[in-house]
């Protein structure tokens, strides 16, 4: 193929169109479409791809082709229970019927907006998502991804404090951005990109006296703390959660130094962890917060800030475009999935079903623990943000193997699979969740075996 060929991307996109729009493949079109994709992927998104592969080790062979409520199926039909849930996108579940049948619903009147008409499901869901925020959380700005939001919220704090620096913490994830990764705590993700921005500062998770200490210190010597950003639990970092009242100290010390507290939802928010917001279960209001993944009830990507109204200072309200102005943030298409997820959670009080299905899951774990003590080693969690801890990340790898092959799909965390997540939908049904366990068990016995442990 030459560089640009016309007339073979025309061939090839008619192909792909007509298997998109087909209701069934034949065998035929099934094995194309496998070996197509594996060659793609090696050809043209990245080599890499296909052996980092965190839920199967060994094993790119199985090619995503629908979904539904807590599973997926590939392209045969093989249908995989969902307990990694798109690391967080999924809590309301994989199409959800009720979200879906809005979309579906905008989809038919008009997708995007012109960027200059005012879109109104973009002004309604604002006010929603200010109902369901805490304390005085007023003002929202939508993005697409995770680590865009996070660059608003850093851009917000500087803009509404005129400060320069950042605390953040060691094992932080906000996002692979240069502003968002600049703010992580785990040196592979940074050192390749030094120098990022230069004043941010690092200090140990959960411990409130390090961070004051680091704002005093920062401000003795003349420099200016914009703002604090923290998860109100570390989930990449391996569902680390801080110690009681760690969210109150942080609040307390922003409001002292005059800093900026961002809080970083996108993971933990949305019902995902007991409560609608992480940051409820210390009834603390952060300045800044960010929100995403599950928001979009796992149909359309959609995420962004909310701030109180002292932070939306009146450089913003003159340039509404300072900030940032994202071609496809707040779309109508994404408005229609966040305002629909947001009824269906509150019909439904997926918080309190987070809660109730991730005791669950906790109770079962320490029973395994019991059985297999020198194999799952500790386990942690809050709703149904749950990690493993195993000995070795090798280990950990050959559990999620062993599930994997027992249909079950679930994930190491970003620091290695020595730490396992378990985060399925808030819908995963109760037949589900018992094979689950005994997938768990079954692997758990198999790996004991296997390191001789």
């Amino acid at each position: 193929m030459t560089k640009t060929d016309k007339a073979l991307a025309l061939k090839e996109a008619r192909k792909v169109v007509d298997f998109i729009e087909k209701e069934s493949l034949t065998d035929a079109e099934k094995k194309q479409i496998h070996d197509e994709s594996i060659s793609n992927f090696n050809e043209n998104v990245n080599p890499g791809w296909l052996e980092y592969r965190k839920s199967v080790s060994t094993d790119a062979a199985f090619i995503e082709w629908t979904d539904s409520v807590d599973h997926f199926e590939d392209l045969n039909g093989l249908q995989f229970i969902d307990c990694l849930g798109g690391f967080g996108i999924y809590t309301c579940g994989h199409r959800n019927p009720e979200i879906l049948k809005t979309v579906q619903a905008q989809l038919s009147r008009y997708a995007l907006h012109s960027q200059e008409l005012i879109d109104p499901l973009r002004g309604y869901l604002a006010r929603l998502t200010a109902l369901i925020t805490p304390g005085d959380l007023q003002y929202c700005f939508f993005t697409n991804g995770g680590a865009e939001a996070v660059e608003m919220a850093l851009k917000l704090a500087r803009l509404a404090t005129g400060g320069r620096w950042y605390i953040s913490t060691v094992g932080a994830f906000h996002g692979k951005s240069m502003g968002a990764i600049s703010m992580g705590g785990k040196g592979a993700y940074r050192e390749d990109y030094v120098p990022m921005i230069q004043q941010v500062q690092h200090v140990e998770y959960g411990n409130a006296a390090a961070m004051e200490a680091a704002i005093k210190n920062l401000q003795t010597v003349g420099e200016k703390v914009a703002g604090v950003i923290i998860e109100p639990i570390q989930g990449e970092a391996g569902v680390v959660i801080p110690p009681d009242g760690y969210l109150t100290a942080v609040r307390g010390i922003c409001d002292k130094y005059g800093v900026a507290m961002i809080v970083d939802e996108i993971q933990t928010g949305m019902g995902r962890t007991g409560t609608l917001w992480r940051c409820e279960v210390e009834d603390v209001t952060p300045d800044i917060m960010t929100y995403g993944k599950a928001y979009g009830g796992g149909i359309m990507p959609i995420t962004g800030i909310i701030a109180r109204p002292k932070m939306w200072v009146d450089k913003l309200i003159d340039n509404p475009w300072i900030l940032g102005s994202p071609t496809f943030g707040g779309n109508p298409l994404a408005c229609s999935a966040a305002i629909s997820t947001i009824k269906f959670m509150l019909e439904n009080d997926i918080p309190k079903v987070c809660k109730e299905k991730g005791e669950y899951f906790m109770k079962k774990l320490g029973e395994l623990q019991k059985k297999y003590p020198t194999v799952l080693k500790s386990f942690r969690g809050a709703g149904l943000l749950i990690c493993m801890e195993f000995p070795e990340a090798e280990v950990g790898y050959s559990v999620t193997k062993g599930l994997f092959e027992r249909h079950v799909m679930t994930a190491g965390t970003l620091v290695n699979a020595k730490t396992v997540r378990i985060e399925p939908p808030a819908v995963l049904s109760d037949e589900s969740i018992a094979k689950v366990i005994q997938a768990l068990d079954e692997a758990l016995a198999d790996v004991k075996k296997e390191y001789n442990l």
